[in-house]
This record gives C-alpha cells, sequence and structure tokens, in this order.
C-alpha cells in the first residue's frame, strides 16, 4: 500500500468527526423510537443540507439525489427540515430502467427533490416510479399527486417517510385504512405485538447444528414460511436445546421459566422486495422452534389463541401487503410493520370470527398446533385445510372479508389487486369474487 493512499485514508476518520460535530450538518442523525437511525454518513444527505445552508430565505434549489431521501429511517431528520423550513415544491422519483445515469443499476431510483427555503410544507406534488425524463417538462402541472404532510406524519409518525402513491387510489385507500390504529400503537383493552430477532445466522452460527438430533430444535428462517404455512421449506439447521436457552437468558439464572420459543408465534420474512410476487409472507411458527433473524417473531407470547390467527390473517392480506409495497424496496424490518394500520379485532366484534375460524383452518394442519386449534373450536388439526382447492377458497375469502373491514370499495379492492403483477390472475378473480359474495351475504 503505498504512502500517500496510507494518508488518503488516515483522513477519513477526521473527515467523518468533523461532519458529526458541525453545527451546519446537524440534520444528518436521526432519531427513530429513541434509537439513532442510519447513522453512517452519505453523500447525498450532506449535499443536501449544505445546499439548504448556502440558500438566502426564498432561495430555491433543485438537486438529483436517491431516493432514499424520502423513505431512509436515517433520513428523517432532514425530511424533517424540509416539512418544516422549507416549501417542498417537488417530489419527481425517477427509476433508472431506461439507463438515464449510465452504469448504475436500472433498479435504481432518484428523485428530483425541488424547494425554496423558508415557511413550512402543508402539501407538495410529487411523482414515483417514472421511466421517462421528459414527463420533468410537464411536471408538476401533469401527472402529479398532491400529498399533504399530515398525511405522511399519520402514516409515519416517528420517521416521516413517504409512500410512494402512484395515484390518488393509493392516497384515498390509504386514509381509509388509518381509521385503524398501526401496529406499533398502544391501544386499550385490544392485543398488541412486539417482534424480535431471536437468533443471528452470522454472529449466532457457533450454535447451529447440521443435523437433527437428541435434545435438539428446529432453526427456522425466513424461507420456510409462506402464507398461513409452517412447512413451505425443510430446515437446514437444529440449535441445542440448551444451548439455545442459555444464549437467551445470558445473565439471567435458568430456573426453567417459559420462554417465548415454547409458544406459537407469528412470524413474517424479513427479506422481501416490493418486485415479488408478494412482499409481506407471513405465518404462525409452531412451539418449540427456534428462529433465525431472517424470520422476526413475535414475543412476550403476545398475540394469542384467536387473536393471534386474526393477525396472521390481516397481515397477510392484499390490502396490507400493498401498503407496504409503496414504503419498501428489498428487506422488511420491524419498524415498517408496526407502521401498518391493523384492526385489532377482539372476539367482541362481529369480524372477528369469520377470519379467525378460516385462518385456524389454513394454519392449524399439523399436530404442533393442536391446543391452538382447540381453543377456538376445532377439534384437532384434522379440522385443517390441507386440499389446495379448499386453501384457496379459504385465502381468497379472507381477502374479501378483510377488504371488507377496511372498508374499501369494490373499485378500490380491484385497484390493488392489479398491484400484484405477478400474482396468478385466478388468484385475484377469486380474491375479488369473494369481496363481491361478502357484499351479498353469501359469505360470513
Amino acid at each position: 500500500m503505498s504512502s500517500l493512499f496510507k494518508h488518503f485514508l488516515s483522513s477519513y476518520p477526521h473527515v467523518s468527526a468533523f461532519y458529526r460535530s458541525a453545527p451546519q450538518y446537524r440534520n444528518q442523525i436521526s432519531i427513530v423510537g429513541g434509537k439513532k437511525a442510519g447513522s453512517d454518513l452519505n453523500t447525498y444527505k450532506l449535499f443536501l443540507e449544505q445546499c439548504f445552508n448556502l440558500l438566502r430565505d426564498g432561495g430555491q434549489c433543485g438537486i438529483v439525489i436517491p431516493s432514499g431521501i424520502y423513505t431512509d429511517l436515517g433520513a428523517k431528520q432532514l425530511r424533517t427540515m424540509l416539512f418544516e423550513q422549507t416549501q417542498v415544491t417537488g417530489l419527481f422519483g425517477i427509476e433508472n430502467r431506461r439507463m438515464v445515469f449510465e452504469n448504475v443499476d436500472c433498479r435504481f431510483k432518484f428523485v428530483v427533490l425541488t424547494f425554496a427555503k423558508g415557511g413550512r410544507t402543508q402539501r407538495f406534488p410529487a411523482a414515483f416510479m417514472r421511466h421517462d425524463v421528459a414527463e420533468l417538462e410537464h411536471f408538476p402541472a401533469r401527472g402529479s399527486i398532491d400529498i399533504s404532510v399530515d398525511l405522511v406524519k399519520r402514516l409515519s409518525p416517528d420517521s416521516l417517510s413517504v409512500m410512494e402513491f402512484k395515484n390518488d387510489f393509493d392516497v384515498r385507500i390509504a386514509e381509509k385504512m388509518l381509521r385503524f390504529p398501526l401496529l406499533g400503537e398502544e391501544v386499550d383493552g385490544r392485543w398488541k405485538v412486539k417482534f424480535t430477532a431471536e437468533f443471528h445466522m452470522t454472529n449466532d452460527s457457533h450454535l447451529f447444528k447440521n443435523a437433527p438430533g437428541k435434545g435438539r430444535l428446529p432453526l427456522y428462517e425466513g424461507k420456510m414460511i409462506w402464507h398461513f404455512d409452517h412447512r413451505f421449506a425443510e430446515p437446514r439447521y437444529w440449535v441445542d436445546e440448551k444451548e439455545g436457552r442459555a444464549a437467551l437468558l445470558g445473565r439471567t439464572r435458568d430456573t426453567g421459566q417459559k420462554l417465548d420459543y415454547q409458544a406459537c408465534r407469528l412470524g413474517f420474512r424479513a427479506v422481501a422486495s416490493n418486485t415479488n410476487e408478494r412482499s409481506l409472507v407471513s405465518s404462525v411458527v409452531p412451539a418449540d422452534v427456534f428462529c433465525g433473524n431472517s424470520l422476526l417473531v413475535s414475543k412476550d407470547q403476545t398475540p394469542a389463541g384467536g387473536e393471534l390467527f386474526c393477525a396472521t390473517a390481516v397481515i397477510n392480506s392484499f390490502v396490507i401487503d400493498a401498503m407496504l409495497r409503496n414504503k419498501v424496496t428489498t428487506n422488511i424490518n420491524m419498524f415498517f410493520i408496526y407502521q401498518l394500520p391493523v384492526p385489532r379485532l377482539t372476539a367482541k366484534d362481529a369480524a372477528f370470527a369469520p377470519i379467525v375460524q378460516r385462518a385456524a383452518r389454513l394454519i392449524c394442519t399439523t399436530p404442533e398446533f393442536d391446543d391452538l386449534a382447540r381453543e377456538v373450536g376445532l377439534k384437532s388439526h384434522k379440522a385443517g385445510a390441507t386440499e389446495p382447492a379448499e386453501r384457496a377458497r379459504l385465502r381468497a375469502e379472507l381477502d374479501g372479508l378483510i377488504a371488507h373491514l377496511y372498508g374499501l370499495t369494490e373499485e378500490e379492492f380491484a385497484y390493488i389487486l392489479t398491484t400484484f403483477p405477478l400474482v396468478a390472475q385466478d388468484v385475484k378473480d377469486a380474491a375479488l369474487a369473494a369481496y363481491r359474495d361478502v357484499e351479498k351475504g353469501r359469505i360470513r
């Protein structure tokens, strides 16, 4: 390594320390949920804040930067700056499909951001996932969506992330869904759910065995589940139960106390994409299994019983998945799940039983779920649905019931189904037909 290159590298810690402490870059570090988010320095974030600093009041800026400015948790403080100290005049998102920028991946997304310093932003025009730069000539007069900052705050109160609304349908549907609390909110008298990553696939790999054995429990990963299906793939690893308990308890003494892994849990895949067939994939995993961090699971043994089935059904719906796809691009973390509006139905609600009964029959297909099945009135796992045609019918009926639960019109639900181009048309047709049957009282 040359001395010049060594000198170049040695300057990085000093440069980093400057940007982290300089007053003009106070908006580089975001606090989300009481914790620092995206604390790594990013050039586009530095450039944006310096552009703001260089403007006089009333001065205007136009800048081309990565789309992370309106989605990433680490850019939350910059979004606060833009909403509270500027008037955002345009947010034009473009995907690099036509190689506007050479030698950059065609899936990479940029945004042309324009704002004037001073005042506050109440509403701003936006367009997302565009491919043709020529559209900028007519933006925002044509092809833009009017987004209110109030809606952004209600959808993402902690992060202020902006959803990639494609049209007014998306905005109207989001407004309807927001009549229900976000999953991360505490609601008196209603169930709650908190997720955790149990074992890290790299840091905890010393615990993983390549074959089953006495005293070993399977390690579940995200790719092992599908909607309402805990047996989508076979396990690759097993963990000695005593070693696993010791790792989970840390310095806490093991007195035989019941831990989360000993109960059935709601889990969802952490690795996904908004270009996949489906983005949000969830199921209930049986008791006595450990989970890797690609499968985030509920903790504190809540929700339980019928509420566990209800939560899984809502999270697996096309309605919720469509909203999530407007928020994320690749990986799904707990924070995004907590920002989804989810009805906290209980046995007191009329919509509860029809959803729970169908979800239970989809989930309880093996002896591990017998106790859980009996809690909701099924005799055993033998009452579960295993035939593909029957499972498809039950899933379609759940989607129809949940679309009605959110108060969507047939036109709005039909639109949501069009946003899943890789889902088989007969599956979408069945969901829409079930929606109509619910409306006519044929499904209860």
